[in-house]
């Protein structure tokens, strides 16, 4: 087959006949969605009665699986964005918050004893994080599709970390105590206050410090951030919104809402935040998970919400490709009809 029925998707990677050649020489074959090798594909891109033109189809299940490095490198910027905020949130962890006032008078709201966390800390990037990248994981192995899985953990550790880096800003900002406050001023339950009625605290610096990062919750906005992330990646994949009436879909989407929603109230419960931090931590994740899901991805009641733009895109430039190639083709055959028609004459 001649190397110029060859295909180009520019932005996206270069597929050709000769680098599939390539590829086949390697025995780095296409595979079905079972993970088993496809020689059918193989036949049908080199020996078909198309002239070597590549179906959409067989585009997917080649062209898809065979790019993830590329399309790593053709968004290293927003890793590199990755890696400053993840810088930003350590430095925002390390700082002192801001200690406000803190009278004899606001003690009364600040007495509650103190308790251990119902959901550690360690837990939160658990179910918020890694849950959802398995998730991600598991369709990628369905589908084989690239796009949808790098564009999925991309857009969720931007969701986290963003949210990371507000929840901690803020918190470091406001400097609100905690519903336990005072037993972290004053474990042993005397309390003493300067000459301004200010607190003077003889607990742990650490404690102290903790003390004053009540608002608002990071439990629940990493919680909103990541399970807010999945619940709308959940919602395009399996169509909430086709209009058939599967209330059964709704409730998946809800289950991470759910979770979510579960950390927050534990929050509240464990006396380590009042109701405003939760809500508010909540608002926050969610609306940024809101916003980051969209950078990469159809809202989930658009006909196309099952899969990410990179994906579509591709698509569209391997059609208007096939439609260059046919024009050219065509006037290839139209200049050799017409030169036979000259020797036959």
């Amino acid at each position: 087959m001649s190397d110029k029925w060859s295909w180009e998707l520019e932005s996206s990677g270069i597929f050709t006949v000769k680098s599939a050649r390539n590829w086949v020489n390697d025995m780095t074959l296409p595979m079905d969605c079972s993970g088993r090798m496809s020689l059918q594909i193989i036949r049908n891109m080199f020996q078909g009665q198309q002239r070597g033109r590549v179906e959409v189809n067989e585009l997917e299940l080649f062209y898809m699986k065979s790019h993830g490095r590329k399309v790593a490198r053709l968004h290293m910027h927003d890793w590199l964005i990755l890696l400053l905020l993840a810088i930003i949130e350590i430095i925002l962890n390390i700082i002192h918050p801001f200690y406000r006032f803190v009278g004899k008078d606001m003690m009364t709201d600040l007495k509650y004893p103190m308790k251990d966390n119902t959901v550690p800390l360690w837990a939160v990037p658990v179910y918020a994080v890694l849950l959802p990248i398995l998730v991600f994981i598991f369709i990628y192995f369905k589908r084989r599709d690239v796009y949808d899985l790098h564009h999925a953990i991309l857009g969720l550790l931007f969701s986290i970390l963003i949210t990371g880096v507000l929840t901690d800003a803020i918190k470091d900002a406001t400097g609100r105590p905690r519903p336990d406050f005072f037993w972290r001023c004053f474990p042993d339950g005397v309390d003493n206050y300067d000459q301004w009625g200010n607190v003077v605290c003889h607990g742990k610096d650490s404690d102290i410090r903790e003390g004053h990062k009540s608002f608002p919750s990071g439990h629940s906005s990493w919680s909103f951030a990541g399970l807010g992330f999945l619940a709308l990646y959940l919602a395009g994949k399996i169509k909430v919104f086709d209009r058939r009436g599967h209330v059964a879909k709704l409730c998946i989407v809800f289950l991470p809402l759910l979770m979510a929603s579960l950390v927050a109230v534990s929050r509240v419960d464990d006396y380590w935040h009042h109701w405003q931090d939760v809500f508010a931590g909540g608002i926050l994740g969610l609306t940024v998970a809101i916003f980051c899901y969209l950078q990469f991805f159809p809202a989930p009641y658009h006909s196309e919400g099952w899969g990410p733009y990179a994906y579509f895109r591709a698509l569209e430039e391997t059609r208007s490709n096939r439609r260059v190639e046919d024009s050219a083709v065509g006037e290839v055959g139209m200049q050799s009809d017409v030169e036979s028609g000259k020797v036959s004459s």
